[in-house]
C-alpha cells in the first residue's frame, strides 16, 4: 500500500525489455545511436510537428536545463509559488540559468491566477535595469495540487507571456496523467496552446529513469546540447535513454499507464468517500488525491503498513483545512497501483471508525 509517490514504483516491464534488448551490441555514443533516433521519430509523431528532443535522466535535469535555455542569469522565471521549480528543486533552477530570479505568481489551487500573472508582470517592465528582466513564464501539468490546466487556460496564459517577450515552460512531469484526463492530444495541451518548451515526463510513469526537454522552435535550442554536456547531463551510452523513450511511446504504451494510475486515483476516491469523517479537497482529475484523515484513521493506515506523505496546506486553503484531529494528506497512484491496494487500503481506513 504505497501511495507516497509515483516514483516509488519501478518501470515498466515493456521499457525494461527494451533496455535488455538495447544492452545488446554496440551503438554510437553519446545519444547518437539507432533507439534515441526512432524516440525523436515517435515524440515528433506524438506532437504532431518536428520538435529539437534531449534526453536526460531526472525531472529536475529537465526542468533546470530547459528554464536555462530561455532565461539570462539576469532574467526573472515567473511560477505559481508552489510550483515544483520553486520549492522542490534545491535551487537547480537558479544555479543552471546562473543566478536567475524565480518570482511567485497567485492562483488558487496551483494554478497561476490570470490576472495575479498580468498584475505582477506589470510590476517588471523591461529595461529596468535595477530589476531582473521578465524571460519566462514555467507551467506546471499537473500542479502540486493536483488540478489540471485546460489548453484554453494555457493558452491564455501564454498568450500573456508571450504579450510580453516571455517564452513558456512547461512542467510536465505528470503531463501524460494530465493529458488522459483532459482528453485532448499532445499537441493541444502544449505547441498548439503556446507552449515553447515542454519537460517531458517519463519517469513517473513508467520509464526507469527517462525525461525528454522537447523545443517546439528549434532556434532555442541552439545552445542546449552544450548545456546538458556542461551540467553533466548527456550519457556516454545514451542509447539506453533513448531506448527507454521509445518503449514508453510505442502503440501509445505511456497513455495505457497513466490512464490506468489515474483509474486507480478515480477508485480510490471514491473508495474514502465512505469513511466517515474522511474529507477530500475535490474528485482527482489525474492520479493525486488530497484528503484530510481523521487521526484513528491515519493511526490505522500507518499500523497497516500505508506510505504516503503528510502535505501541509499547499494552497488549498479553506477548502481543506485540517482540524487539531485531522491529518492533511497526499496519495498518489501509479500505473502499478493494484486493484488489491486500494482496497487494503480503503478497508483499513474503515476500520478505524
Amino acid at each position: 500500500m504505497d501511495f507516497a509517490s509515483d516514483n516509488a514504483v519501478g518501470a515498466s516491464p515493456r521499457v525494461l525489455e527494451a533496455l535488455l534488448a538495447a544492452n545488446e551490441g554496440a551503438e554510437p555514443a553519446y545519444g547518437h545511436d539507432c533507439y534515441s533516433d526512432r524516440a525523436r521519430a515517435l515524440l515528433n509523431e506524438v506532437f504532431e510537428c518536428e520538435v529539437a528532443a534531449y534526453f536526460v535522466a531526472t525531472g529536475t535535469a529537465s526542468n533546470a536545463l530547459a528554464l536555462g535555455a530561455i532565461t539570462p542569469p539576469w532574467g526573472a522565471v515567473f511560477c505559481h509559488h508552489q510550483a515544483h521549480i520553486a520549492n522542490d528543486e534545491c535551487g537547480a533552477p537558479e544555479m543552471f540559468t546562473a543566478g536567475a530570479k524565480l518570482i511567485g505568481v497567485d492562483g488558487a489551487h496551483g494554478k497561476i491566477d490570470p490576472a495575479a500573472l498580468r498584475d505582477i508582470l506589470s510590476g517588471f517592465p523591461a529595461g529596468t535595469v535595477r530589476q531582473v528582466q521578465p524571460a519566462s513564464l514555467s507551467l506546471s501539468q499537473a500542479t502540486e495540487c493536483g488540478t489540471l490546466y485546460d489548453c484554453g487556460e494555457i493558452a491564455a496564459l501564454a498568450a500573456i507571456a508571450h504579450d510580453r517577450g516571455l517564452a513558456v515552460h512547461m512542467d510536465g512531469a505528470r503531463f501524460a496523467n494530465a493529458l488522459v484526463a483532459i482528453g485532448c492530444t499532445a499537441a493541444e495541451m502544449s505547441w498548439k496552446a503556446g507552449i515553447d518548451v515542454l519537460s517531458f515526463g517519463a519517469t513517473k510513469n513508467g520509464a526507469l529513469a527517462c525525461e525528454a526537454v522537447i523545443f517546439f522552435d528549434e532556434a532555442k535550442a541552439a545552445a542546449f546540447a552544450y548545456q546538458c554536456k556542461r551540467a553533466g547531463h548527456v550519457l556516454s551510452k545514451g542509447r539506453m535513454l533513448g531506448a527507454q523513450m521509445t518503449a514508453y511511446l510505442a502503440g501509445g504504451h505511456w497513455l495505457d499507464l497513466a490512464r490506468l494510475a489515474n483509474r486507480r486515483a478515480a477508485e480510490l476516491s471514491d473508495g474514502l468517500t465512505r469513511v466517515p469523517g474522511v474529507r477530500q479537497a475535490f474528485e482527482p482529475r489525474g492520479n493525486q488525491l488530497f484528503a484530510a484523515l481523521p487521526r484513528p484513521v491515519d493511526a490505522a493506515l500507518r499500523k497497516a503498513g500505508a506510505r504516503y506523505y503528510e502535505w501541509g496546506d499547499r494552497g488549498f486553503g479553506r477548502m481543506l483545512t485540517p482540524g487539531t484531529n485531522d491529518v492533511l494528506v497526499r496519495l498518489v497512484t501509479s500505473f502499478a497501483t493494484s486493484a488489491d491496494d486500494v482496497r487494503a487500503f480503503v478497508s483499513a481506513a474503515r476500520g478505524a471508525t
